[in-house]
């Protein structure tokens, strides 16, 4: 049994526990490089080592892997071989997820292709708006990656790594370059739903991992508020949560002085940030002052949480200064009744995803700006049927589009074998998508480290990752 002291004792040490640790979690997820000035945060080597084409990133993320062989990726081969057997010597000893020991038939492409823009970019007409921004886009036809599962091939393709626990690519470039705003995160997530079975997403994905917790992803509700608890409670005025969070911090400073503890430093800030948050984040979900010609163009309805109010919002956290923007639409996942299901997907995406771009050019953002396209892997050409003609998860090959500053639009880079299998040409590593991105944002992605465990961590990786040239202007 403990005696009165040590129970007292052992009292403390959770009080100091719950203060230090779980409160200051969830307060430093609201941080910035800015707040603390950067005098910590980016090693002893400067970031920044080249010159920048873009300020922001904005990651589409079209979870559950579209298949490329319905949207981009148009294979005349595959189409004759439509109902024959798979050659067995493409698939052999290969990771087919949900396939094996099934006999494997070719399934040729659901919808037409035609030839868009100025150099003839192949588009499906399940994406007619994407055709209208044929010159926008870089379309790579040679990803590929390496986990055949939703949740792992999220992780490696947020983090380079199919190690839980690494810092997602939000995190390492709020890490390296901070926000250009301090009233918002500098990594800000929003999600939506349509189409066929929605995988869910962890919020490991936009996690900081052993970076600080203050340059995780943070996740704006799609309906509701916002954020939680951004609004005071009943009774509570701006004034009084003023002076509550200056008392506050007068106590931390206090305990510092004393301590000359980072995290406590750290806790003032996110006090900061969360009350200019409460007068930011109204006035950016207010979108009254929007013009219905732009709401139409998207297809938004404020409030609504679909991928087209997203869109709209994302545009407004570009314009206030938001580092990274991710948006994940979920319903991707078609391994039966694809033709419906990318008729449902594509409706929901393909407009606001175009107006995006759009409303970016208008607002001269565009050139300033990266967006990427894609999802965690493709599909395969093998037919699979669950409520009809689907595919199945597929890593050798697959299409994503960059476009914005520093982007070669109008043109495709590398391309599959003739079954739209294997990545072949020009082939592209998730970790050189990353490293392209980072090389766009003035980032060397080969000096941009962490000491951690003994070892120099980056984004891409160990491996060799090279920064892809022909995608660039």
């Amino acid at each position: 049994m403990l005696t009165k002291p040590r129970q007292m004792k052992n009292l403390q040490n959770r009080r100091a526990f719950l203060g230090n640790g779980l409160g200051a979690m969830a307060l430093t997820s609201l941080l910035n490089h800015d707040l603390l000035g950067g005098s910590e945060l980016a090693g002893s080597q400067p970031v920044l080592n080249l010159p920048p084409k873009v300020k922001r990133v904005i990651f589409l993320s079209m979870a559950g892997g579209p298949s490329h062989l319905e949207t981009f990726d148009y294979k005349p081969e595959l189409e004759k071989m439509h109902g024959k057997p798979m050659p067995s010597s493409f698939t052999e000893g290969q990771p087919i997820a949900q396939l094996q020991g099934q006999q494997l038939k070719c399934q040729g492409p659901m919808t037409k292709f035609k030839k868009y823009g100025a150099n003839g970019q192949t588009i499906s007409d399940f994406l007619p708006w994407h055709a209208k921004m044929a010159d926008d886009i870089c379309i790579v036809k040679s990803m590929v990656t390496e986990q055949i599962n939703h949740d792992p091939a999220h992780t490696f393709m947020n983090t380079g790594s199919a190690i839980n626990g690494r810092p997602s690519m939000g995190s390492w470039v709020n890490y390296g370059l901070g926000s250009e705003t301090k009233d918002l995160p500098g990594f800000v997530v929003l999600t939506s739903i349509g189409g066929r079975n929605p995988q869910p997403i962890a919020s490991r994905q936009w996690s900081a991992g052993f970076l600080p917790s203050r340059f995780q992803g943070v996740e704006f509700n799609a309906t509701g508020d916002p954020v939680h608890y951004v609004s005071n409670p009943k009774g509570v005025s701006s004034s009084q949560q003023s002076q509550l969070v200056d008392t506050i911090n007068q106590l931390n400073s206090h305990q510092n002085k004393a301590l000359n503890h980072p995290e406590i430093q750290t806790r003032i800030a996110a006090y900061e940030m969360a009350f200019r948050m409460q007068s930011a984040v109204p006035e950016l979900m207010d979108m009254s002052n929007e013009p219905k010609h732009i709401l139409d163009m998207y297809g938004a309805k404020p409030g609504d949480g679909t991928y087209a109010s997203n869109c709209l919002l994302a545009r407004r956290l570009a314009e206030r200064g938001v580092r990274f923007i991710h948006l994940y639409h979920r319903g991707w996942d078609h391994h039966g009744g694809l033709e419906k299901y990318m008729n449902i997907c594509c409706d929901l995406t393909d407009k606001p995803t175009w107006a995006l771009i759009q409303d970016l050019k208008q607002r001269g953002m565009f050139e300033d700006t990266l967006i990427v396209w894609g999802g965690e892997f493709g599909r395969t050409p093998m037919f699979q049927g669950k409520g009809g003609p689907g595919r199945d998860h597929h890593i050798k090959g697959f299409s994503m589009w960059m476009a914005g500053g520093g982007i070669k639009g109008g043109t495709s880079f590398g391309g599959t074998d003739e079954l739209g299998y294997n990545s072949v040409d020009d082939v592209v590593h998730v970790r050189d998508l990353h490293a392209t991105m980072l090389h766009l944002l003035g980032i060397d992605h080969k000096k941009f480290s962490v000491k951690y465990q003994g070892l120099d961590m980056k984004l891409t990786g160990v491996e060799e990752a090279r920064v892809v040239q022909g995608v660039l202007a």
